[in-house]
């Protein structure tokens, strides 16, 4: 299934490149959607140093298949993928790529936003954020879309 959990950095248009020529023959597709979230320097009025993103492996993995299942099932898509980053990391660094791939760009617009806004509010991750003061603090709801 192609949803990922990585503990180290990524760059998610080598990604997209690499996934879409390894499972994705030219001509099979007419539109990929993507998106890319990274790590902002500030949340809820303060500066933000870091943040650490921790989660339940096995949880995780099989909520990351089920989303990637609900997409195909609810729009007619080629392929979906899912890369999240987990463990500490610093502002701009990406923390979550989605991509889907399908015959036409409002399914994979579609499709993609689904991935993005359920991975945003039902995912299994925790985040704990270190301000700029040094305190730390674990981040109890996501901002909105």
């Amino acid at each position: 299934m192609p949803a990922y959990v990585r503990e180290q950095a990524f760059d998610p248009w080598r990604e997209v490149s690499e996934f879409q020529a390894r499972e994705l023959p030219a001509g099979r597709f007419g539109a990929c959607a993507s998106f890319v979230g990274t790590m902002r320097e500030f949340n809820e009025g303060d500066d933000v140093r870091a943040m650490t993103l921790e989660h339940y492996p096995g949880m995780t993995d099989k909520y990351l298949e089920k989303l990637i299942d609900e997409a195909k099932a609810r729009w007619p898509v080629l392929e979906c993928l899912v890369v999240h980053r987990v463990g500490p990391m610093g502002p701009g660094d990406p923390i979550v790529l989605t991509a889907v791939w399908s015959a036409h760009r409002a399914a994979a617009f579609e499709a993609c936003r689904y991935l993005m806004e359920e991975l945003k509010h039902r995912a299994p991750f925790w985040k704990k954020e270190t301000l700029a003061a040094g305190d730390e603090r674990w981040v109890e709801q996501n901002t909105p879309g």
